[in-house]
């Protein structure tokens, strides 16, 4: 406890502050685009920040709603005719994961490439500041969290919603979105001369600048005003009494455990969220400075705990988010503390803020959204890859342009499959070696072999000249399939009939 509350005094408290001003309107967007009450998507992102935070074993993770879901959300809600028949699903679907973790179901997220890894890193950062200029633009339309390729909502999609937002600039939110990404660019050099300015969290005088500009803007510039509406600004519901909250909260309807629509959803649910998050930790880990591993099936469980505890409560389902682990990460989070930050705030903010929050432009929460974009595309994270081969960048550029054209979760299965075909690939070609000297042959295996080299075995076999002495070496190999021994020794018992002599080499 010791070592986390210092950790907090150094620096996790501003990391809380710039995962919750992410959060929050994520929370908000993702209800309103699944369909479900707003309250729901404020609930799952307390629960995630702090119930998930203090179970998980990530120490950078942050869990809530996920936008990855919006759909399958809002069609299981569709389906179900009620949010409360929902409800249950989702707690059905965390009894699920937990099981899930308790059998050590959490190592399939080893099975995914790095190169994947990073192309999904990369093509996140590049969907993000894609989706994001709208918004820094002032084209508000669609939920600041919403990062699908074709936008149901109004029929538009990532390209053509940019078109037309730059077309329809407004000036006010250009301002605050320029300025936020001005301070976020320049806040370390800032440090450097005023050095009160290291221990302040960027983002926080991001909103601060946000806020004041819009409210300058009414006064001397009403043109550029952005205006109270919902429609550019934060909207926090406003309840008059904690009663009040109470009963905007939806409670699970058990009586539809007797409709098989129910499991049919929450098995979805708890397959796609164990999924995503076992993607975001892979990814997370990747990002660590510290290079942490976490347990994979710790997080399953903690992952089962939170949507039951959200379902419960009434919220949407949660799953470990790489947006705001990664805005974590960059504000200079170091433990799960900074997690816990932000679902406390969070609650804050629905208990006694929303009147002041509310004030907040999205623009400027735009402009953080496009700072954490940059740092996950960054320029480099090319050259890197590159720079490692073709085999590398392949599966890598695969897993952005698919991720950027459709969606997440076919950009992984895709990039992955690209990935495999590479590894076998390169296991195809690379298990043994033909040496030739004279009329002397040597078959060296490096590793184990299976049935997949049969065809390249047999023609090396194949071709081997009349009058060779081959010697075939297989003590490296601690594997062998029977396809490949039966080969080797019928190569042998009739290699005199060619006018081959042949022998072998065990270990």
């Amino acid at each position: 406890m010791n070592q986390y509350l210092q950790s907090f005094l150094k620096g996790d408290w501003k990391a809380g502050i710039s995962v919750f001003l992410v959060a929050l309107p994520l929370c908000l967007g993702i209800a309103l685009a699944s369909g479900a009450p707003m309250m729901a998507g404020l609930v799952a992102g307390i629960v995630g920040g702090i119930v998930v935070s203090l179970i998980s074993g990530s120490e950078l993770s942050v869990s809530g709603p996920a936008a990855g879901l919006t759909i399958i959300v809002a069609n299981a809600i569709a389906d179900l005719q009620s949010f409360s028949g929902f409800l249950v699903a989702v707690i059905l679907a965390g009894i699920i994961q937990i099981l899930l973790g308790v059998v050590k179901m959490g190592k399939i997220g080893g099975f995914f490439p790095s190169s994947v890894i990073r192309g999904m890193l990369v093509a996140i950062g590049i969907v993000i500041i894609l989706k994001q200029i709208p918004h820094a633009f002032g084209d508000d339309l669609d939920f600041i969290g919403d990062f699908e390729f074709s936008q149901i909502s109004d029929g538009q999609n990532t390209f053509t919603e940019l078109a037309k937002s730059i077309l329809e600039i407004k000036m006010g939110a250009l301002i605050i979105s320029a300025t936020g990404l001005i301070l976020l660019f320049s806040w370390t050099a800032l440090g450097e001369k005023i050095k009160v300015l290291n221990a302040l969290p960027a983002s926080l005088f991001v909103v601060l600048a946000g806020v004041g500009l819009n409210a300058f803007f009414l006064y001397q510039m009403p043109a550029w005003y952005l205006g109270d509406s919902a429609d550019h600004m934060v909207n926090l519901p406003i309840f008059e009494s904690v009663g009040a909250i109470a009963s905007g909260i939806s409670s699970p309807d058990w009586s539809f455990l007797s409709q098989p629509k129910v499991y049919t959803v929450a098995i979805t649910l708890a397959i796609v969220a164990s999924l995503e998050s076992l993607l975001s930790l892979e990814a997370t880990e990747a990002l660590d400075p510290q290079k942490r591993i976490a347990s994979a099936d710790r997080e399953l469980i903690a992952q089962g705990v939170g949507n039951i505890s959200s379902g419960l409560l009434g919220g949407l389902p949660i799953t470990s988010v790489i947006v705001r682990s990664s805005t974590n990460i960059y504000s200079g989070g170091k433990t799960r503390i900074s997690s816990f930050t932000h679902g406390v705030l969070l609650l804050i903010a629905v208990l006694a803020l929303p009147l002041y929050l509310n004030k907040i432009p999205l623009a400027c929460l735009a402009s953080i959204l496009l700072f954490t974009g940059y740092k996950l595309a960054h320029p480099k994270e090319f050259k890197k890859v590159f720079a490692e081969g073709w085999k590398q960048w392949t599966p890598f550029l695969v897993t952005i342009l698919i991720v950027v054209g459709v969606d997440l979760l076919w950009g992984i299965f895709i990039g992955t499959l690209v990935g495999l075909i590479f590894v076998v690939a390169t296991n195809y070609s690379s298990v043994f070696s033909v040496y030739k000297k004279d009329n002397e042959v040597l078959i060296k295996f490096q590793k184990d072999v299976t049935f997949l080299h049969k065809m390249a075995l047999k023609e090396a076999l194949r071709i081997i000249p009349s009058g060779s002495e081959v010697f075939i070496d297989v003590s490296k190999v601690h594997f062998m399939d029977h396809d490949i021994k039966q080969l080797i020794e019928e190569f042998i018992a009739s290699a005199h009939e060619r006018g081959i002599e042949a022998d072998l080499k065990k270990k």
